[in-house]
């Protein structure tokens, strides 16, 4: 029997009230569901709805309609135990320049009732766990991209939540940055986390989540594994999961990709 979703959306709808009086169908009936030890890319152009979506899940934004779960917990009924469960990283990291690594791990293992030695051991262990032990005491304003998404990546781990959700987390990084974050992403999956992420960078991802969701216009238009998107959307030709993306959301934008 497989477990239950870590991260679970059902029907998810979210609008907005545009400034002419109209309404803007954000997120317009998505459903999707990640589970425990599982790795899955949101994909979608700008606008589609990818961040609404994650920041819904993160009790940023309340829904319109529909259902967010993560492990169980209801995003409007329980969000202060959504929010135990849950670690979330933006698009930009948010980091405090002037705050070391050290101190805002610190202040967020306070925040969830860590003191005294369990505290200082936890902060110690995801110091070395995301290799930012060197510069652990140097102000945030003067570490790279890759370390900084670092420290926000440790700041989203500090209460060791069971699901995380990513928004476009190598966006900042060089080649080499993106690699080992996303490898250090796949430790945290093969430990049982349940990993939603969200990227325009299809080809860093392709080899390393278990599946996909695509959005567009709001919508989910295509969902499955790498293998089954490729064979279900470029008619048994070659081809690569970028070539299967365009091809699902290509009718849709003016013109079906070949």
């Amino acid at each position: 029997m497989q477990p239950a979703p870590a991260i679970e959306v059902v029907d998810l709808v979210k609008h907005y009230r545009a400034g002419d009086g109209g309404v803007v169908r954000a997120v317009d009936g998505v459903s999707l569901s990640v589970r425990p030890g599982e790795m899955v890319g949101l994909l979608g152009a700008n606008g589609a709805g990818k961040t609404t979506t994650l920041r819904v899940l993160a009790t940023l934004l309340r829904p319109t309609s529909g259902q967010a779960l993560v492990a169980g917990h209801d995003v409007r009924q329980d969000p202060v135990g959504v929010r135990r469960s849950l670690g979330y990283v933006s698009a930009t990291t948010g980091v405090p320049d002037r705050l070391s690594a050290r101190e805002i791990f610190s202040s967020f293992a306070e925040l969830h009732g860590m003191e005294g030695d369990e505290r200082t051991e936890h902060v110690e262990r995801l110091l070395d766990l995301l290799d930012l032990r060197a510069c652990g005491d140097r102000p945030a304003g003067r570490l790279s991209s890759g370390q900084r998404q670092r420290v926000s990546l440790g700041r989203a781990m500090v209460h060791d939540p069971p699901a995380l959700v990513l928004d476009e987390p190598t966006n900042a990084l060089d080649v080499v940055g993106a690699r080992d974050l996303l490898a250090f992403l796949s430790d945290l999956r093969a430990e049982g986390r349940a990993i939603l992420l969200s990227t325009h960078r299809l080809h860093e991802i392709e080899m390393r989540c278990d599946r996909f969701v695509i959005i567009h216009g709001g919508q989910v238009v295509a969902s499955g594994t790498r293998e089954g998107l490729i064979g279900g959307w470029l008619d048994g030709r070659d081809g690569e999961l970028e070539d299967a993306f365009f091809a699902a959301i290509g009718d849709r934008i003016g013109g079906k990709a070949t």
